[in-house]
């Protein structure tokens, strides 16, 4: 792949995940907070899980910026974008296990509640979309 297809690839990703994560914080608002707890946990849940699908645009383009395309029959689950991330930056490893652990399993399947914990999730979520960022 050409540096400019590179180029092309992270922006229209880029895109994409950012405009995830604007859709994310517009249901957050919808959640309304009090003394650092969301009142309706329907609102975190949707967000936290369409924050989360940003991060697997921004995974699944990292990936295939580093020329790892997943097998025919390859299941594109949370092992494999940590086993595909192992291989390429293990610091990142453990900034995708902690967006995946407060984002889709504290957030969306537990509906936590917790502001501050759900900001770190957003913190961790736009870590791993940075990686992808086009040059300006």
């Amino acid at each position: 792949m050409s540096i400019q297809e590179q180029q092309q690839l992270k922006e229209k990703a880029y895109n994409e995940a950012m405009r995830y994560m604007m859709n994310a914080k517009e249901q957050l608002k919808k959640a309304e907070k009090h003394n650092n707890i969301y009142k309706d946990a329907k609102y975190v849940r949707a967000s936290c899980g369409i924050a989360y699908l940003g991060v697997l645009v921004a995974l699944e383009t990292y990936a295939r910026l580093k020329d790892i395309i997943p097998g025919r029959n390859e299941k594109k689950d949370i092992e494999f974008y940590q086993r595909t991330i192992t291989k390429i930056d293990k610091k990142l490893l453990d900034v995708l296990n902690a967006a995946y652990d407060i984002l889709h399993k504290c957030g969306y399947y537990d509906g936590i509640r917790d502001a501050r914990v759900i900001s770190i999730g957003f913190e961790h979520a736009y870590t791993i979309i940075n990686k992808i960022k086009p040059f300006v």
